[in-house]
């Protein structure tokens, strides 16, 4: 990559780690850093040469395989924007975004996506996929790549700040996708944050379980290769226990999840008995995991530190953190902000809440990871994006040493019989219930109470447990305005791309639920 810019994000992340160190684990494959580094090379200079623009927007459709990092690092290294599209998304989601973006090329993992190409009707070249692949489209050299071609690197001119080098999609207040435009120097920012207090180094090795297409899963990639170190590349969490064997059998030194990841292994694996002599650290985010699930891990791995982070995509990935070490101190609390992090919270009329006080405001936060907005959406940037700073519409409240505690999503708070009631709060105490793997906690218009509480529950047996005994499990912890109207017993419950729970949609399945 010589001639490349270190302003570029793509060469930041590639340049620590020494040639002959293993980047990417990936089946029977190891690919070595000088490997990558010149993959990532010839597939971005073949992009210059086939008349990439700088700025152009530039789709990516596969799994956590080495042709996602290739193929990601390269758009970003020929001075495009990488858009990474879930594997597993649906054909209207599909057409938004690539119409949202004006793109005219989709890097396509040939395996597995025939889908899409029927999606593009012929109006996007699925490129290089069509030319440049093994025959399981998991390794990519680039499409008709020439050495002479890497000199067009030396034109690519990046400005840190303002240039777009992702946009990842989540959801909107709308319902439809929104892009957040993540910069080079957002990207540089986090990762480095990351790196310092997880202390990773190139000895670590982390199995990466979660989509490259969610910031969670992007932000193992981006701190790993910056730390020199390597990733195990992981598809599908489809069989956790093969996921578990691998852990082990590549002696990882760590292992991220989101809440779902953690109440599927400990209740439905063997996840509390097993070893893992290599693993020295465990992140959580993506969610808050109920309490009684943090008690579980600690006390089945308690050699295992345990990083419970806070964050949001528009965020990059990371906002604050709870040091392992402070976990029994402050349970509860997501930690404080990063070192380049600025967070507040902050009461409606934009004071800040009294620390110490049981007075409760909204996290809003600010520093050189917060994302550039919403790519060609305005309306939703001014509501969230405001004054510099991120709107996170997190409520939560301070202690006196100035650690945060987030009591709920702005929209889950359930006003029950005139209380402001934290669906959160009624969660983490059905999980405490040995038979429960999830619980979701949403309201629903009552006359009587204002909004019935209504939770829908993931059981490990319906043979062992009931709806009676978990609405007499909660009569024993909850005063009467909290306990739930309704318990419904689920084989499972709505999850977005990246294991997150979706309560619109129990939302409107209460609704049409005349028995509630």
């Amino acid at each position: 990559m010589a001639g490349a810019s270190d302003t570029n994000m793509a060469v930041s992340l590639l340049k620590v780690g020494r040639d002959e160190d293993p980047a990417l684990f990936f089946r029977d494959e190891v690919i070595t850093y000088l490997e990558l580094r010149q993959r990532v090379g010839l597939l971005a200079s073949s992009l210059l040469a086939d008349g990439l623009q700088h700025g152009e927007r530039v789709g990516l459709f596969s799994d956590n395989t080495p042709f996602f990092v290739i193929s990601y690092l390269a758009v970003i290294l020929a001075g495009g924007i990488a858009v990474p599209f879930f594997s597993g998304i649906d054909e209207q989601s599909f057409r938004e975004i690539v119409a949202s973006t004006g793109m005219r090329r989709i890097l396509l993992q040939v395996k597995n996506f025939l889908s899409a190409q029927e999606w593009a009707e012929g109006k996007l070249d699925l490129w290089p996929a069509k030319e440049a692949h093994t025959s399981d489209g998991t390794v990519i050299e680039g499409a008709e790549a020439r050495p002479s071609d890497l000199g067009l690197l030396d034109s690519v001119v990046i400005d840190p700040q303002a240039d777009p080098a992702v946009i990842l999609f989540t959801s909107g207040s709308t319902g439809r996708p929104k892009g957040v435009m993540i910069s080079h120097r957002n990207i540089e920012c986090n990762t480095e944050d990351i790196i310092s207090y997880m202390g990773l180094t190139r000895a670590d090795r982390v199995l990466a379980a979660l989509p490259f297409s969610y910031c969670f899963g992007a932000s193992l990639l981006h701190t790993h290769l910056r730390a020199g170190a390597s990733i195990v590349l992981c598809s599908s969490f489809m069989f956790p226990e093969k996921v578990l064997d691998e852990l082990r059998d590549r002696e990882c030194t760590g292992f991220a999840g989101v809440p779902s990841t953690y109440q599927i292994l400990l209740r439905k694996t063997h996840f509390a008995e097993r070893e893992f002599p290599a693993l020295r650290w465990f992140q959580q985010a993506g969610g808050r995991l109920p309490d009684p699930f943090i008690r579980e891990l600690r006390e089945a791995h308690p050699n295992v530190r345990f990083f419970l982070m806070y964050g949001q995509t528009e965020a990059t990935a990371r906002l604050s953190y709870l040091p392992p070490e402070m976990l029994d101190k402050k349970f509860g609390s997501i930690g404080r902000g990063l070192q380049h992090t600025q967070l507040q919270v902050l009461k409606e009329d934009g004071t800040p809440v009294c620390p110490g006080s049981d007075e409760v405001g909204e996290i809003v936060a600010s520093g050189e990871n917060i994302a550039l907005g919403y790519w060609n959406d305005q309306e939703e940037s001014l509501l969230y994006f405001r004054g510099g700073k991120l709107h996170t519409g997190d409520m939560a409240r301070v202690d006196e040493d100035g650690y945060i505690y987030v009591v709920d999503r702005a929209r889950d708070f359930i006003k029950s019989m005139g209380n402001r009631v934290s669906a959160r709060e009624i969660e983490d105490v059905i999980c405490g219930h040995p038979q429960v793997v999830q619980a979701a906690v949403i309201g629903v218009p009552d006359e009587l109470w204002g909004e019935a509480i209504a939770a829908y529950v993931v059981p490990l047996s319906r043979e062992k447990v009931s709806e009676e005994d978990l609405k007499a499990y909660c009569n024993e912890c909850l005063p009467n305005f909290k306990l739930p109207q309704r318990v419904v017993l689920v084989d499972s419950l709505p999850l977005n791309a990246y294991g997150k729970i979706r309560k619109e949609v129990l939302r409107e399945q209460a609704r049409n639920d005349t028995t509630i």
